[in-house]
């Protein structure tokens, strides 16, 4: 099982980047596929999650309105597209996918995870 997220990169404050998750062999149906990052220093937390299984989304709140998590399930793929992007955005972003997940569910319950891509949101 294999997720490989990228789309991370420099950008300026009020700039955009949409970041993908591609996973295989496994479809999207049956998986939850959250979004984490974490910055240096800091813990990791959960930005955004969507799930086939409760047929739901979730994001953080301090991304609502700003993000927007989406899934093509011809390309199993999962894209987080990340509008006025702020300097405190700036981490490295990781994609998961939790097996029957609920868009609620905690960072542990995830089964696969993939690498991190890096975005840096410069002043």
């Amino acid at each position: 099982v294999q997720l490989q997220a990228s789309g991370g990169g420099l950008v300026q404050a009020g700039g955009s980047l949409r970041l993908s998750c591609t996973v295989s062999p496994f479809t999207l149906d049956f998986y939850a596929i959250g979004w984490f990052r974490q910055a240096p220093g800091k813990e990791r937390e959960g930005v955004s999650c969507i799930s086939k299984t409760d047929s739901a989304t979730h994001y953080l709140d301090s991304v609502k309105g700003r993000f927007l998590i989406s899934s093509d399930d011809a390309k199993n793929t999962v894209y987080l597209q990340m509008n006025s992007l702020k300097p405190e955005d700036t981490a490295t972003y990781y994609c998961a996918a939790d097996y029957y997940g609920s868009v609620y569910a905690p960072a542990n319950d995830y089964d696969y995870w993939g690498q991190g891509t890096l975005v840096t949101v410069s002043s």
